[in-house]
């Protein structure tokens, strides 16, 4: 996810709340907490925090695992050009191999 997926999610969640509620909710976002701090409005709010940290925890997870993806990939390349190189020194040498073995059949 993007920080412009972040975002996009947050906003959404936000405005399902505001929607939800009635203005007092609507104020609270527009002028912070003036009640209690425990109740339906805190509830609600880390709820909305608790999804934000699994979305953010999950974003963390993503981009861990795209870097680790990268490094194999890097990994995988190096090994295939290793491979390469080897397969054409394989194929020089075997060529001269016959060729010295043709010229060893011819003198003999």
């Amino acid at each position: 996810l993007t920080d412009g997926a972040v975002w996009g999610v947050f906003l959404c969640l936000q405005r399902n709340l505001l929607e939800e509620d009635s203005d007092e909710e609507e104020d609270f976002f527009l002028r912070g907490p003036s009640g209690p701090r425990f109740g339906p409005r805190n509830d609600k709010i880390r709820h909305v925090q608790n999804q934000v940290d699994e979305v953010i925890d999950v974003m963390q997870e993503n981009i861990t695992k795209v870097i680790e993806r990268g490094e194999r990939l890097d990994d995988l390349q190096d090994k295939s050009e290793s491979l390469s190189d080897n397969a054409t020194a394989f194929s020089n040498r075997a060529k001269q191999l016959r060729r010295q073995m043709w010229w060893r059949g011819c003198k003999v």
